[in-house]
């Protein structure tokens, strides 16, 4: 909770009650809350190398856009767009 706290405190976290698709969250919250988001991860596999939702399902967005070279702005747009 403490590094939570913090978090809100620094204003990187958005309210959960906001349905927003935010960088702070994982990519499950993502595909759990806004299922048809699925898909837009899947256009990303080729990019990435990999299956995102496979190797990186626990991983913020940020970190997701980070590890695979992804432009965080286009995968939030492309996830807000979707869900």
């Amino acid at each position: 909770m403490g590094q939570m706290k913090s978090r809100l405190l620094q204003g990187t976290v958005m309210s959960d009650t906001n349905n927003t698709i935010h960088p702070e969250m994982t990519v499950l919250d993502v595909v759990s809350r806004y299922r048809q988001t699925e898909a837009v991860f899947k256009r990303y596999d080729a990019e990435a190398g990999e299956c995102i939702c496979c190797q990186a399902l626990f991983e913020s967005l940020r970190d997701v856009a980070e590890k695979y070279h992804l432009d965080l702005k286009e995968l939030l747009a492309d996830l807000e767009a979707a869900g």
